[in-house]
């Protein structure tokens, strides 16, 4: 009974400890700028921006930034600054037509590579004036902001 416990418990901290080895994305972000927790704050107060939720819709309807709209990024390529994009999946018909429109990409938070991934694409794409909020969700409700459910 013991030795099941035991296993147990091992083999339910499994999915923690894969995430605490996961790879930090990059602390910038070439053509687009890399936002902290209070300026995105600002922002969805203000209005002004759209906030794009790349995390899975599960993971969304758990809470989200209010008014955020889900885009979940599909992630097949390596978690690496020079990832192959042709390799993963995004709807980028989600995202404002306008390319001039300020758009916040978000996930979970340093290691979150879908929204930087989505953040990248959508600078090659052409959008000029993209934000990658960093910290994700994880910053998001730790500081206590808004959640939206």
């Amino acid at each position: 009974m013991l030795r099941r416990a035991v296993l147990t418990v091992v083999l339910s901290s499994l999915p923690l400890l894969s995430l605490a080895n996961e790879p930090e994305t990059p602390t910038g972000l070439k053509g687009g700028k890399v936002i902290s927790v209070d300026e995105a704050g600002a922002l969805a107060k203000s209005k002004g921006a759209v906030f794009i939720d790349t995390r899975s819709t599960l993971n969304f309807g758990k809470g989200h930034v209010p008014g955020a709209i889900s885009v979940a990024y599909k992630e097949k390529s390596d978690k690496v600054e020079s990832f192959d994009g042709s390799q993963d999946q995004f709807e980028f018909a989600k995202i404002p037509a306008d390319k001039a429109a300020k758009i916040v990409f978000y996930s979970d938070g340093p290691t979150g590579w879908k929204s930087y991934k989505a953040a990248v694409l959508s600078i090659k794409q052409g959008y000029s004036n993209v934000m990658y909020l960093r910290g994700g969700f994880t910053d998001w409700s730790a500081k206590g902001l808004p959640v939206e459910r």
